[in-house]
């Protein structure tokens, strides 16, 4: 790690040259966002060069205290390097002076060392592991498994899937990827290699180049198997990243498509994500919806829903309906598909918005009714918030599906004005939150549904047809 600080000793040569004496302000700080990059460098050339991958952390600012600001420095400029070979990191620390403007100098040396850990070492080691470490991966890969599956898009030769025991020198290898999942995985934190259990999947390219190491690593996963009672096993994605170079090259997706391949193939009760980020529970639903458009057990169920949902007419509220699929069906799935509960009643929305006709607003508007209810209950439980407040369908001749009264019924002691116009405004606000978290839910659905509609095209005209 190398501190310089910039400057001349001009000032100090000239005898004739004075420094003015004041009053400075407190230190504003500098937030860590605003001087700090990381890179990512393939050679020895590209180490100390700004014009090599650059990496976009999520937020650097939480690793530098409550504020996430750094004090003490002028015009502090932060470059950390991190090999795509061995993962070993090199900071390069530039300003021109430090002073305590009241807040203290931050001491930057720890607060790296917490991020990269012992991966971080001075320039010319860094610079050696490129030779050195050349390899690294290959050394893991050998001891590792292929893994072989059907993917959905076209593969390419040169890229594979090895799967590795999370010990010895996999278990070195993900210390080093420990930093690029700090800074590019939200709220993430390393998992402790030595329970045992644990498993990564290994996205590799082999190259024929001699110059080049044999094997690129481009991205990973790391899954738990751990009992459910009484003799099985769960499998548990823990951690997915795709490293930024080889992102949105269809990585993550290969690597949920081949732990879907080692659950059926050996049996594993069903798979579990843990706290996915929304991209990736995108991902996870596609691949999952495009998996359940050709499973035919569910097209009887789903044909018998959609036509509920084009008979019942919910704008009235007289009704309700349960958009759930059958218990049999949904433990069918999870044995043969292994996806799990929750999952498959997210998939399930999904699969039923995109077998309703585009043109039916009623079957459309029935829907979200249903997506309104779901999520009211599941937030709301049996304590509505209603305070009393009933609505009642009237006869009227001029529109009777929109025609109704409002009441309110009062169990307790009587309540004094004030108290029924905040029991009004609790409501609106309540009302207003519940239908924002619909739009969400109903934005996520239609999202991922275009992605299966577009994908598996051929899948959903079948499932239309029936």
């Amino acid at each position: 790690m190398a501190l310089k600080q910039k400057g001349t000793d001009a000032d100090a040569a000239d005898p004739k040259k004075r420094r003015r004496v004041g009053f400075s302000g407190i230190d504003a700080g500098v937030e860590a966002n605003e001087c700090m990059k990381v890179f990512l460098a393939r050679n020895p050339d590209e180490a100390g060069s700004e014009d090599c991958t650059s990496i976009q952390p999520f937020d650097l600012n939480h690793f530098f205290g409550e504020d996430g600001k750094i004090y003490g420095y002028k015009n502090l400029k932060i470059n950390v390097w991190i090999s795509a070979i061995s993962f070993h990191g090199y900071a390069d620390i530039s300003f021109e002076e430090t002073s305590d403007g009241g807040k203290g100098i931050t001491d930057l040396k720890p607060v790296l060392q917490s991020i990269f850990g012992e991966n971080l070492v001075e320039k010319e080691e860094f610079l050696q592991t490129f030779s050195k470490e050349c390899e690294y991966i290959s050394d893991v890969v050998t001891n590792g498994n292929a893994i072989k599956h059907e993917g959905t898009n076209e593969p390419d030769p040169a890229v594979e899937i090895v799967r590795v025991e999370l010990q010895g020198a996999a278990a070195f290898l993900y210390s080093r990827l420990v930093p690029l999942v700090l800074l590019l995985v939200e709220g993430s934190t390393p998992i402790d290699i030595g329970e045992h259990g644990w498993e990564m999947l290994l996205v590799v390219k082999k190259t024929t180049q001699e110059s080049v190491p044999k094997f690129q690593l481009l991205g990973f996963a790391a899954v738990h198997n751990f009992y459910h009672y009484p003799e099985s096993t769960r499998l548990r994605i823990s951690q997915i990243l795709v490293l930024p170079p080889h992102q949105g090259e269809g990585h993550g997706l290969r690597l949920l498509e081949a732990i879907n391949s080692i659950a059926v193939s050996e049996n594993i009760y069903d798979v579990t994500i843990e706290d996915p980020s929304d991209y990736l529970q995108y991902v996870r639903s596609s691949i999952d919806c495009l998996r359940l458009l050709t499973f035919d057990p569910i097209k009887p169920a789903l044909s018998a829903m959609v036509s509920s949902l084009k008979e019942t007419n919910l704008s009235k509220r007289t009704c309700s309906l349960r958009m759930v699929p059958p218990a049999d069906l949904t433990e069918t799935v999870r044995q043969k598909l292994k996806i799990n509960r929750k999952q498959f009643l997210r998939c399930w929305e999904i699969l039923l918005y995109l077998s309703l006709d585009s043109e039916d607003c009623k079957s459309k508007d029935n829907f979200r009714a249903c997506i309104y209810d779901r999520t009211k209950g599941e937030i709301l439980g049996g304590a509505t918030g209603t305070n009393g407040k009933r609505l009642v369908q009237m006869p009227s001749s001029v529109n009777e599906e929109e025609s109704f009264a409002v009441f309110w019924t009062q169990d307790c002691e009587d309540v004094d004005d004030q108290t029924v116009e905040q029991q009004l405004e609790d409501l609106k606000t309540q009302e207003e939150q519940l239908n924002e978290l619909v739009d969400n839910q109903m934005e996520e659905i239609v999202g991922v549904a275009k992605n299966v509609a577009s994908r598996g095209k051929d899948k959903l005209a079948e499932l239309l047809a029936r």
